[in-house]
C-alpha cells in the first residue's frame, strides 16, 4: 500500500462527513474575514493563486502518480497570454480564458510526447520541454523579454464589476479557488478519479481490465495543466505583471515543494504547503535575502526525512485510527 492511499484514508462516516463540512465552513469563513480583519489582500491573493497551482499539480502527482518537473510552463505561458490579452483591451474573463485554453493546448502537446514514459524519464522530458518554453518566452516579441509584461490592467469583470479594488480582486480569486477545490474533489471521487487511482497503484492491472491507461493519464495531465494555467492567469491579473520567473524551472520546484510539504494525495495539503512556502518567502525575503531559497531547501529536506507523507498526511495518519493501523503495517 502506498503513502498516498494511506493519506486518503477510509470513507468517512456520516458523523465524520458532517464534522469535515464544519471544518470547511470554518476555513471558508476565515478566508472571507481575513482581508476585512487587516491581513494584506495582495499577500492572500498570492497564496490562493499558488494554492490553485499546487492543487492542480497534486491531481497529477498525488492521484495519477506522474511527477512533472515542467508545470511552470503552463503557469507561466498562461500568465503571459492573459497579460498580453489584458494589455490589448480584452476583459479579464476573456484574458483568463485565453490563458487557460493556451495552457491546456500546451499540456496536451507535452502529454502526447511524455506520458508513454514513466518515472525519471517522464520527469526529464517534462523538464526539457519546460526549458524549451522558457527560451521561447525569452525570445518571443510579445512577452517583453527579460523585462516581462508590466502594468497589466485588472479591468472590469464581464464589463460590469471593477476589479481595481484589492478586496474585489481577492474575493474573485477566492471564488475561483473554491470552485477549483470543489471541482478537484468531485473529479477524484468520480469513477474517472477512481480509475486514475487504479492506474497510479497498478497500471498493468488496470490495463488488463480493458482500460487504456494512457488515455486517462492524458486527460489528467491536460486538466492539471489547464488548472495550473488558471493559477498563472489569476496571479498575472492580481499582481499586474508576468515575468520569466513564472516560467522558470525553479517555479516547478516551488510547486513540488508546496505539494510534498503539505501532503501528496491529500486535498488540503497542497494549499497548506502553498501557505507555508509563500509565508516564508514574504517573511524572510527582506531579512535574509537570497538565503530564503536555502531555507526552503532545508524545509524540503526536513519534510522528506521527517514528514514522509507531508504535514496533512502525517496528521491524518495519527488522527484516524484505521489510517494509523495501515501506516504501522507499511
Amino acid at each position: 500500500m502506498t503513502d498516498a492511499t494511506a493519506q486518503e484514508g477510509p470513507k468517512l462516516s456520516f458523523k465524520g462527513e458532517r464534522q469535515l463540512r464544519y471544518y470547511w465552513f470554518i476555513a471558508l469563513t476565515m478566508m472571507i474575514v481575513a482581508p476585512l480583519a487587516g491581513v494584506y489582500p495582495i499577500f492572500l491573493m498570492k497564496i490562493l493563486c499558488f494554492a490553485i497551482f499546487a492543487c492542480a499539480f497534486n491531481l497529477l502527482v498525488g492521484f495519477t502518480g506522474l511527477v512533472s518537473f515542467g508545470h511552470a510552463a503552463f503557469f507561466g505561458v498562461s500568465a503571459y497570454v492573459t497579460g498580453w490579452l489584458a494589455v490589448n483591451g480584452f476583459t479579464p474573463e476573456i484574458a483568463i480564458a485565453g490563458g487557460v485554453l493556451t495552457a491546456a493546448a500546451m499540456a496536451f502537446v507535452v502529454a502526447i510526447l511524455s506520458i508513454r514514459r514513466q518515472g525519471i524519464y517522464f520527469a526529464m522530458i517534462t523538464l526539457a520541454l519546460s526549458q524549451l518554453v522558457f527560451f521561447m518566452c525569452l525570445q518571443a516579441p510579445f512577452t517583453g523579454g527579460e523585462d516581462g509584461l508590466q502594468r497589466i490592467p485588472r479591468g472590469n469583470l464581464f464589463g460590469l464589476i471593477s476589479l481595481k479594488s484589492d478586496l474585489a480582486m481577492y474575493f474573485f480569486i477566492l471564488f475561483a479557488f473554491a470552485g477549483v477545490f470543489v471541482l478537484l474533489v468531485r473529479i477524484v471521487h468520480s469513477p474517472f478519479g477512481q480509475l486514475l487511482k487504479a492506474v497510479r497503484e497498478n497500471e498493468q492491472r488496470a490495463t488488463s481490465f480493458g482500460y487504456v491507461s494512457s488515455h486517462y493519464k492524458l486527460i489528467a495531465f491536460v486538466l492539471s495543466g489547464a488548472l495550473s494555467g488558471l493559477a498563472g492567469s489569476l496571479k498575472c491579473i492580481a499582481l499586474g505583471f508576468a515575468t520569466l520567473t513564472d516560467v522558470h524551472w525553479m517555479m516547478s520546484g516551488e510547486v513540488i515543494l508546496m505539494t510534498f510539504l503539505g501532503g501528496v494525495g491529500t486535498f488540503v495539503g497542497p494549499a497548506l504547503g502553498a501557505f507555508v512556502v509563500i509565508g516564508l518567502q514574504n517573511t524572510l525575503s527582506d531579512k535574509v535575502g537570497s538565503w530564503v531559497t536555502v531555507i526552503l531547501g532545508l524545509c524540503f529536506v526536513a519534510c522528506v526525512s521527517l514528514l514522509r507523507r507531508g504535514m496533512v498526511g502525517e496528521w491524518n495518519a495519527w488522527t484516524r485510527p484505521s489510517v494509523k493501523r495501515r501506516a504501522s503495517q507499511e
